[in-house]
């Protein structure tokens, strides 16, 4: 059975569970981040992407993972 981008759980920052429904018209980026990893500099970029798309439907969900290295070990107010 497939299923929908929108139909995936996700978990939010404040640990609810939820789907990606609420982006369906929305264009999505979706990135797996780590703050210690030695691409950081992502994050301007990132955020002068949505800063210049915002109005045009750009939405960035940013996931951050610690399984790589542990190169996110912050809690999400850290993050």
């Amino acid at each position: 059975m497939s299923q929908s981008i929108y139909e995936i759980p996700v978990k939010t920052v404040t640990g609810e569970n939820t789907t990606l429904s609420s982006y369906q018209d929305k264009v999505l980026l979706i990135v797996n981040v780590a703050s210690k990893c030695g691409l950081t500099p992502q994050y301007e970029r990132l955020q002068k992407l949505y800063n210049e798309k915002k109005t045009e439907g750009l939405e960035i969900l940013a996931f951050p993972a610690n399984n790589f290295k542990g190169q996110e070990p912050g809690t999400d107010e850290e993050i």
